[in-house]
């Protein structure tokens, strides 16, 4: 017995990049649809986040000269960008995916539609949700969540290049320490930085447990699916 049957795997655009400074690595790609061809392998149902990072991030006005709203739908299409990239790479492997966007654009994407995206899953197709929630002032951290709750997942799996949630950001402070198990309430009151306050607080609502985890170690994915206790478990 497998510990979720459905899951939600949010990724953010800069892991796509590998060692580059900009765009994506082919390499990551392949190795992000081989560890997601593992899951499904087992019967688990898996839907994807993807942000746009590393295309373009949106948020700083003042540094770019563009509106606000109009960065974000530009991020938004950078979702989109990443999506088609990893949907490659799964249907180069043998998977059967499904991209649906919260934009219309029918020629590359179907339209995010609920029932419809639970109907892919049920029939073993992995489902690539982009463009974000389809409006600004929203990351693809809240899009995640939810989606996540949308189409009830049993958790949030966020892969990220740490191996977990830590008392401060280990790549900056050595005496950080990393946390296996810790709650909502706990996340808020240390002020870690998981998800944006929206996502985090979309999924402490609905209680829907969120899995932080080092993406990159190979085989990672497959363990957590399994039941062993990778990375840090939120609930």
């Amino acid at each position: 017995m497998h510990k979720y049957k459905r899951v939600l795997l949010k990724l953010s655009g800069e892991s796509l990049m590998g060692n580059k400074n900009f765009g994506m690595d082919s390499e990551v790609i392949s190795q992000y649809a081989r560890e997601i061809k593992a899951v499904t392998d087992l019967g688990i149902e898996v839907a994807l986040v993807i942000g746009g990072g590393n295309i373009y991030r949106g948020m700083n006005e003042v540094e770019t000269g563009i509106e606000r709203a109009h960065g974000d739908y530009m991020g938004m299409l950078a979702t989109v960008i990443n999506g088609m990239a990893l949907q490659a790479g799964l249907e180069k492997i043998g998977l059967f995916t499904r991209l649906q966007s919260a934009i219309k654009m029918e020629q590359i994407a179907e339209p995010y539609i609920r029932r419809r995206a639970i109907r892919h899953l049920e029939k073993g197709r992995v489902v690539i949700f982009g463009a974000g929630t389809g409006n600004p002032y929203f990351t693809t951290d809240t899009a995640g969540s939810l989606r996540a709750i949308e189409i009830n997942a049993d958790v949030i799996l966020k892969g990220t290049r740490v191996d977990g949630v830590y008392t401060a950001d280990p790549e900056k402070d050595p005496t950080a320490t990393k946390y296996d198990e810790v709650t909502y309430q706990e996340c808020l009151t240390k002020n870690l930085r998981i998800m944006d306050m929206t996502a985090f607080t979309l999924c402490m609502e609905n209680n829907l447990p969120i899995i932080v985890f080092d993406m990159n170690q190979e085989g990672n994915l497959k363990k957590l699916v399994e039941g062993e206790k990778i990375g840090t478990l939120i609930r």
